[in-house]
């Protein structure tokens, strides 16, 4: 191929990139230790650095179009309304405040970084808001649960714990939930959260 024929691939491609949800959910709230070394601004201000130098390196590297997509609300996940929602199971309003906390500062990253580097595009693509209206509405997107997950118990069970042992409580139709797990959206739900971002995404990079 050629370096000169890469480096237009480079340049030319799209970049689509999610991370921090586990950072906050699983790290942050999870690890007692974590929080006696940061408060939540302090270890938002140290996930936004990590982030502002890990899309100067993709820059450096030759991208030129770069998508981000915001924090979810977090506290609404399943698992986080079980572990901090109280008895009703409520979105956790820590967890929903610190993602939102770091969201203003991602945005705040990556306008930085439009303004520093003029030749490329660092976009900021809003999934808390999104997510957000799907939970408030979820008859509008064709769901009837959004506050468990279909694998399971639904509460409490992500990734590895949905096994054959979890089974005889999975649910029969995924399509009703939003949720696959207790952290993960169902394959509609993906659906429709992608659906949105790409349309958005391609809208201002195409």
């Amino acid at each position: 191929m050629g370096e000169e024929a890469a480096a237009t691939i480079i340049s030319q491609s799209a970049y689509l990139i999610c991370v921090g949800s586990d950072d906050i959910a699983n790290t942050y709230f999870s690890t007692p230790t974590r929080r006696l070394h940061y408060d939540i601004n302090a270890y938002t201000d140290l996930m936004a650095r990590y982030a502002s130098t890990f899309y100067e390196e993709l820059y450096r590297i030759g991208a030129r179009r770069i998508g981000v997509l915001s924090l979810p609300p977090i506290g609404c996940l399943p698992s986080q309304r079980t572990s901090g929602g109280g008895p009703n199971r409520s979105c956790s309003n820590s967890s929903n405040q610190a993602a939102q906390l770091f969201n203003s500062k991602l945005s705040a990253v990556l306008d930085s970084l439009s303004k520093t580097h003029p030749d490329a595009l660092f976009v900021y693509l809003d999934v808390y808001n999104r997510l957000t209206s799907i939970i408030h509405n979820p008859i509008r997107y064709g769901f009837e649960v959004v506050v468990k997950g279909c694998c399971g118990t639904g509460t409490i069970e992500a990734s590895i714990l949905c096994t054959s042992v979890s089974d005889s409580h999975t649910c029969k139709d995924a399509s009703k939930y939003l949720f696959w797990d207790s952290y993960h959206p169902s394959e509609k739900g993906y659906g429709i959260l992608s659906d949105m971002v790409i349309n958005e995404f391609a809208a201002r990079f195409m």
